[in-house]
Order: C-alpha cells, then structure tokens, then sequence
C-alpha cells in the first residue's frame, strides 16, 4: 500500500493535485490535512473539488481521501499523535502545497511559509526516519522566488540570488523555504515546483480563484495600462500546473530536483493579448510604459484607503503590476523535457476567462455539500428516467 500526506489539498491549486493525483490511481491513500477535520473537512473538501468532480465522483473518490485535522500555524501542524503514528505507518511521500498567499502581510508570509514549512519539514524528517526513508518530498514554491528582475529569461540554475531585493514577503518567504528544505532535508528525494502566474483553466471558463483574474480584467478594460506592449506575460493555467505537480511528484525518477512550470519563451506579449481581444471586438487599452512608476506610488498611498473598490483596485495593483510590467520568463526546457508537454498559452483561453469572471461577477456558483443517499439518487438509472 502507498499513501501520500498532502497540505493545501483543499485550496484552489491543491484540488487540481487532488484530482490529478486520483486520475493517476498514484495512492491507495491520500491524507489531506485541513482545520476542518473530518467532519468540515468534507465541507471545504466539496468546496474546492465541485470545480472538478460531481457529487457522484466525490463520493466515489471520498474513501481514499482521508481527512485530519492539522493547521499550519499550529505546533507540529496540529496532528494528533495518533495520526502522526497512522502517517508514520503508511505515508511514503509528502507533498506541501499550503502557503499564504497574502502578499501584503509579513505576519501572515512569515507564519505559514515560514513557521509552517518549518513544521512540514520536522514531520518529514520524523516520517523518513520511522520508515527508513521517504520516497520523494514535494514542495510548491514560487518562480517569484528569483526576486527583482527586468528583461529576462531565468533557468531554474540561477533563481536564488541572495543579492536581489524580493517582490513582496510571498516571495521571500518561499525562497527562504527552499533554503530550508534543501539544508534541512536535502539527503532526501526532494522536487521542488515552482509555477509562475496562474491563472484560469485552459479547458473552461470557470475559476474559484480571482484576484488576478480581476486585476487582468481591470487592465484589459482600463483606458490605458502602464505597461510595455512587448512585455512577455508568463501566464499558465492551472490545470497544467495541477497535472505537472502531479506527475512530477509520482514519477519514479527525476532528471532535476527543481522545475519551472512555466510558458517560458512559449510566454506571449502584452501586445499579443491585446490582438485576441480586438480580434473579438473589445476595445483594448493604450500602453503608457511611462506610468509604470506613478501608478505603483500613487496604489501604495491608495491602498490604505477606507475599504471599497478604490482601495481594493489600488491593493491589486501594488501588488500584481509588477508580476505583469517587468518582462521576466522562467525558462521551461525542464518540465517540457521531463513530461513531454508544456502549458496551452493564455491567449488560447483568456477571453474566455475575461468573460466568464465579469458575468458571474467574480464570484464562483457553489453548491452546498450534497448528502451521499442523495447524490446516489442523482445519478442511478431509475432516477434518469
């Protein structure tokens, strides 16, 4: 029997890794930890996997997903003895895909990136000496993570570079990390999988995740955007992210213990969007790259506006315009060469995306969690007819 312990199994990223991992068959078992527990875990469980699963689905797959109560914030997460003897028992892999991704706050980067990495990487250090060894610890980290830059394409080689300033405390939050895994449990299998902007789902419209969906709708419809029209925008969706972790995670051997899933040179350009959607009929913005510096002042001072649309359109943009105006790519080679396959480029996709989160008003449709009699009723035979 093979089982897996995963964090972050229950957040907008981790459910495409869940339903992934489950597709694959990779787990006899797969523990998810969540503040929930058992009993509100199957809640936020069915919250986050409605995106990929009917309720017949969920159910059927429910028995292999096995729900503890755990916090990342918590000493030793939270687990409870007896689990941590059930994980040391079964669990042959662990995967950390939690973080916060409160860009604006120190003490939130700081907590669950920092302290609660800290804490997965006790209990995998505690798992690999109770079974003699673990078979691959997996990490999501960031391609932020390569700090400030401008005008580059980065490999996976020369990311960390201790002498540049970072983004924002997500991002140097998640580089110190990596440091941490690879001087604390570096003698173990490690992969650590770094995607850049994620953003929507190459094979439908729908989304659960928004901010920088919103942002990018607010650029496509503001009158002009402080950004360069040959900028290369490093997008990638979320369903090959999710399938990239995945498999990256379960495969038996690794080329390279360290992958971009990224567009890399595949990324398209600022102006190459705006094609898409002249193409389409919408009118686009001006490109005013000299407004680039004004804007982030003038959003920094607007930020800490009273809440409303004014503040919120000012935090957006504090923190996501240097994400889109500073015409870094993450070279792929690696992940293209391990899984023979790289992301589909966001203006295959985009318009649809743009559409779909203004008429729902970005707000995804959810359903509350179905009862199992009722979902085995939904979709038997006498039912349908």
């Amino acid at each position: 029997m093979s089982a897996a312990f995963l964090t972050g199994g229950t957040g907008y990223l981790g459910s495409y890794v869940v339903a992934d991992l489950c597709e694959r068959g990779a787990f006899d078992k797969i523990y998810l930890m969540s503040r929930g527990g058992e009993r509100g875990g199957v809640d936020k469980l069915w919250r986050a996997m409605q995106l990929h699963w009917d309720a017949e689905r969920f159910y059927a797959e429910l028995p292999k997903l096995v729900l503890v109560e755990g916090d990342l914030g918590a000493p030793g997460l939270g687990l409870s003895e007896r689990v941590r003897g059930e994980l040391a028992r079964e669990c042959d892999s662990v995967l950390h895909v939690a973080a916060s991704l409160n860009r604006k706050s120190d003490k939130a980067c700081f907590n669950a990136n920092l302290r609660g990495t800290l804490s997965v990487i006790k209990l995998v250090r505690e798992l690999a000496e109770a079974r003699g060894g673990l078979r691959r610890f997996g990490y999501v980290s960031t391609t932020a993570v390569s700090g400030t830059r401008e005008h580059q394409t980065v490999t996976e080689a020369e990311s960390i570079d201790w002498d540049l300033s970072d983004y924002d405390p997500y991002a140097r939050t998640k580089k110190f990390a990596e440091h941490m895994i690879r001087e604390l449990v570096g003698d173990l299998p490690i992969v650590i999988l770094r995607p850049p902007t994620v953003m929507g789902d190459s094979r439908r419209p729908e989304t659960t995740q928004f901010d920088m969906v919103r942002f990018y709708t607010w650029m496509v419809d503001a009158p002009a955007v402080p950004i360069h029209p040959d900028t290369r925008l490093d997008f990638v969706p979320a369903d090959f992210v999710g399938s990239a972790i995945a498999e990256l995670f379960t495969k038996p051997t690794l080329r390279w213990d360290c992958y971009h899933l990224s567009a890399g040179e595949g990324s398209k350009t600022a102006r190459e969007h705006e094609q898409v959607f002249q193409a389409a009929g919408i009118r686009t913005p001006f490109f005013v790259p000299g407004l680039n510096s004004p804007a982030l002042a003038l959003s920094g001072q607007l930020a800490g506006a009273p809440r409303g649309m004014v503040s919120l359109a000012a935090s957006l943009m504090k923190v996501f315009l240097p994400y889109f105006s500073n015409d870094v790519v993450f070279d792929n080679t690696r992940v293209t060469t391990e899984l023979g396959r790289g992301p589909t480029p966001f203006t295959e996709y985009g318009l649809a995306l743009y559409r779909w989160a203004k008429s729902a008003r970005f707000e995804y449709p959810y359903t509350p969690t179905p009862a199992p009699r009722a979902a085995a009723r939904a979709t038997s035979p006498r039912a349908a007819e």
